[in-house]
C-alpha cells in the first residue's frame, strides 16, 4: 500500500490491495483531500466517495484527477470556489470487485427429520464451498458499511459472518423440502446433490441481491448423517434381505423358534427348563399344528385366515368359511367335535385323546380287565371282551 501526502492533504490517492485478495472492503485512512488530486483505481477495484453519509461518485478502475466535473456532489456540499486547489473532506472507500469462491459454510445443529423410506429419525447436517462477488457497490456502502462501521479493512470472512444464520437456514429448508415433501430417503439423496446445491443457490443469491451482493458457484460437498442413524437403517436393511431369503412365512417360523429358543437360553438351569415348557405347553402347541400346513404350502402360512376354507370330505371341493353344506354334493361340512372324556379320579372335562388329566394328572390311558386281561377304553362301563362290568 502506497500513500503520497502533500502539505497533509492527499495529492495522490491509490491502495495496491493484497497479495492473498482476502479483503472486500478498504476504507482510506485520511478524509482530507483537495481539487486536483490524483485518484488511481486497479483492476478488480471499485473507490467509492461519501461525503456526510452521501455517496458521491463510484469509479471503476482507471486513473482520475478530482475535479468538480467528476465530483459535482462534493462541489454542491463544500460550496468550493471555482479553480485552484480546494481543500475538502470525504470518505473513500476501496472495493473489492472479484469474486472470492473459497467461503466454507456448514450446519453447526443437525436437521432433525424422519426418513420416508425406513421411518428412522436421522440427525442431517451439510457442507460445502460458496462464493461472493460485489454486484452493486453503491447500494453495498449505503446497505451495509454503515453497519460494518469499518476501521480500516474488512474481509469476506467478516462479512459472511452478517449472513452465515440465514445461509444455513435457507439450506436446511431446501434439503428438509426434498426429503420430506419429494419423499426422498436420505440414503438416496447423493444424486439429487446437485439439484438441491442450485435451489440453495437461487434462495440465497435473492438475499445477498438485497445488499450489492451476488452468490456464486455454490455447492453442497456432501449430505450426512452420525453411524448410530446408519446402523439403524442398516439393521432393517439387514431384515429385509432375511424376508427376501427366506420368504415371509419361513421368516416368521425362524423368528418364533429364536424366541422360543431365548427364552430356555435367558432363564437358566431347571428354572430356565421349566420356561422353555412352559413356552412350548402353550405356543408349542399352537405352531405344531401349523407347522403340516407350513411344510406343505408354506403361502398358507403368510396368507393366514385371509385364504382359509372347508374342504368337502365327500368330493373334495373347496368351500367358503363358515359354509355348513357343499354347494356341489350336499354333504355336511360342519366339524364334529369329538366328545370329551371324563377323569375317573377328578370328574374334570378331559379333551379326547388325553392322556393323563391335567387337573389332577391321573393316567387316562386304555386300563385291563380284571377277569380276561383285555385292553379296556377308559371311562368304559363294560369290559368289550368278555362283558365285565365296572
Amino acid at each position: 500500500m502506497k500513500v503520497v501526502i502533500c502539505l497533509a492533504f492527499f495529492d495522490r490517492i491509490k491502495f495496491d490491495g493484497l497479495a492473498s485478495n482476502e479483503w472486500l472492503v478498504y476504507k482510506h485512512p485520511s478524509e482530507k483531500l483537495v481539487f486536483g488530486s490524483q485518484l488511481i483505481v486497479g483492476e478488480g477495484q471499485a473507490a467509492v466517495f461519501v461525503k456526510s453519509g452521501q455517496i458521491c461518485s463510484v469509479f471503476d478502475s482507471g486513473t482520475y484527477t478530482l475535479s468538480a466535473q467528476n465530483l459535482p456532489l462534493i462541489q454542491n456540499l463544500i460550496n468550493a470556489p471555482f479553480g485552484g486547489k480546494t481543500p475538502f473532506t470525504a470518505e473513500i472507500y476501496y472495493l473489492n470487485k472479484t469474486t472470492k469462491l473459497d467461503i466454507a459454510w456448514g450446519t453447526n445443529d443437525p436437521i432433525l427429520l424422519i426418513d420416508p423410506k425406513y421411518n428412522v429419525r436421522l440427525h442431517i447436517r451439510a457442507f460445502g464451498q460458496m462464493g461472493l462477488k460485489l454486484k452493486n457497490c453503491g447500494l453495498f456502502i449505503k446497505e451495509l458499511i454503515g453497519v460494518m462501521t469499518p476501521s480500516e479493512m474488512v474481509s469476506f470472512d467478516a462479512l459472511y459472518q452478517y449472513f452465515k444464520g440465514l445461509v444455513i437456514q435457507k439450506i436446511k429448508v431446501v434439503i428438509a423440502d426434498i426429503i420430506i415433501n419429494d419423499k426422498i430417503s436420505a440414503l438416496e439423496i447423493a444424486p439429487h446433490i446437485n439439484d438441491i446445491s442450485k435451489k440453495a443457490e437461487a434462495e440465497i443469491d435473492t438475499e445477498f441481491e438485497k445488499f450489492g451482493l451476488d452468490a456464486v458457484n455454490f455447492f453442497i460437498q456432501s449430505i450426512n448423517f452420525p453411524d448410530e442413524d446408519f446402523n439403524a437403517i442398516n439393521s432393517i436393511l439387514e431384515q429385509r434381505a432375511e424376508f427376501d431369503l427366506m420368504g415371509d412365512s419361513r421368516y416368521a417360523t425362524a423368528r418364533s423358534f429364536d424366541v422360543y429358543e431365548g427364552a430356555a437360553n435367558n432363564s437358566g438351569g431347571v428354572a430356565g427348563a421349566f420356561m422353555a415348557g412352559a413356552v412350548g405347553i402353550g405356543a408349542g402347541a399352537a405352531i405344531g399344528t401349523q407347522m403340516p400346513n407350513i411344510i406343505g404350502n408354506p403361502t398358507n402360512a403368510a396368507q393366514g385366515n385371509a385364504s382359509a376354507f372347508i374342504l368337502c370330505g365327500k368330493c373334495n371341493s373347496k368351500n367358503p368359511e363358515g359354509t355348513k353344506f357343499c354347494p356341489q354334493c350336499g354333504e355336511s361340512v360342519v366339524t364334529k367335535t369329538a366328545p370329551s372324556l371324563k377323569c375317573p379320579s377328578c370328574s374334570a372335562e378331559v379333551a379326547q385323546g388325553s392322556k393323563f388329566c391335567n387337573i389332577c394328572g391321573e393316567k387316562l390311558g386304555p386300563n385291563n380287565c380284571p377277569d380276561c386281561n383285555a385292553e379296556v377304553p377308559a371311562n368304559s362301563k363294560f369290559c368289550p371282551n368278555c362283558g365285565k362290568k365296572f
